[in-house]
């Protein structure tokens, strides 16, 4: 069995921008749910987005510059950044068929969750740019994606071997439908016409809506969301053990330093590197 290498250490600033980050990211798209729309929402959405975005650059950048991570470290973050959006138009439009979430999570995994975010939304942006996919879509994207990223990151470390493997497939199908279920319902309240079953209802409560939403959700994208789902398990069972002992062989030569403790975190410090 691979030993699990430690993740990436998050300084103090770190951990208190990715709570806020993914606070106000959840806030983005779940507000809705708690205002009273009007003709003036769809511009209220982008004003609430004007804000969130900056939070999840501020921690995009804080990873980048923190102590964590070394010249080694972020180069293996562009590398899996670029592969991400490389791999991106490859599933483009092919009934949910994308193969760049299992990526994310082998990232998250092996480096943490701000790596983890950092990846994800640095690989939808990246892919955007890319693609020319640049819209009012892209930062929930940046949101959703670093969150799932993040999660990653945050999975139990004791895992190895198969179960690890198993750990991650089950991951993978959580994150695939959640990934949709966020995309879906960011432009929900705006985009389906009222009066019927699958329409946000301004003067529901947000239990009647939430059970709208979940058979808009059904009857549209659970196809794009099963696709997504099994694309990703596929993939982490065929390439994720290999691609896990590349990353965590990566990790160890780029020796991740922790200021605070002055000493290097990774499976070099107990003599397994």
């Amino acid at each position: 069995m691979t030993p699990t290498a430690d993740a990436a250490p998050l300084a103090p600033r770190s951990v208190a921008m990715l709570a806020v980050a993914a606070v106000a990211g959840l806030t983005a798209f779940a507000w809705p749910l708690f205002a009273r729309l009007d003709a003036s929402s769809a511009t209220t959405a982008t004003f609430v987005f004007a804000l969130v975005l900056p939070l999840v650059l501020a921690v995009v950048v804080a990873e980048l510059t923190s102590d964590s991570l070394d010249v080694k470290g972020l180069a293996m973050l562009g590398v899996l950044a670029a592969v991400g959006a490389i791999l991106r138009p490859l599933g483009a439009g092919s009934a949910g068929m994308e193969p760049i979430f299992f990526l994310m999570i082998l990232g998250g995994r092996v480096f943490g969750p701000g790596f983890g975010f950092a990846q994800g939304a640095i690989t939808l942006g990246a892919s955007a740019l890319l693609t020319g996919g640049v819209g009012a879509w892209l930062p929930y994207q940046m949101i959703a994606a670093g969150l799932l990223g993040l999660g990653a990151g945050l999975l139990p470390r004791r895992p190895t071997g198969g179960a690890e493997i198993a750990m991650l497939c089950g991951y993978g199908l959580v994150s695939a439908f959640a990934f949709g279920w966020l995309m879906d319902f960011a432009f929900w309240p705006f985009g389906i016409g009222p009066g019927t079953q699958f329409s946000f209802d301004p003067d529901a409560g947000p239990l009647a809506n939430l059970h709208r939403f979940a058979l808009y959700n059904l009857v549209t994208s659970m196809g794009w969301n099963l696709g997504r789902a099994l694309t990703s398990i596929v993939l982490i069972v065929l390439l994720g053990p290999g691609l896990l002992h590349i990353l965590r062989r990566a990790s160890r030569r780029a020796a991740w330093a922790s200021a605070s403790r002055g000493r290097v975190v990774g499976p070099d410090a107990s003599g397994l590197g």
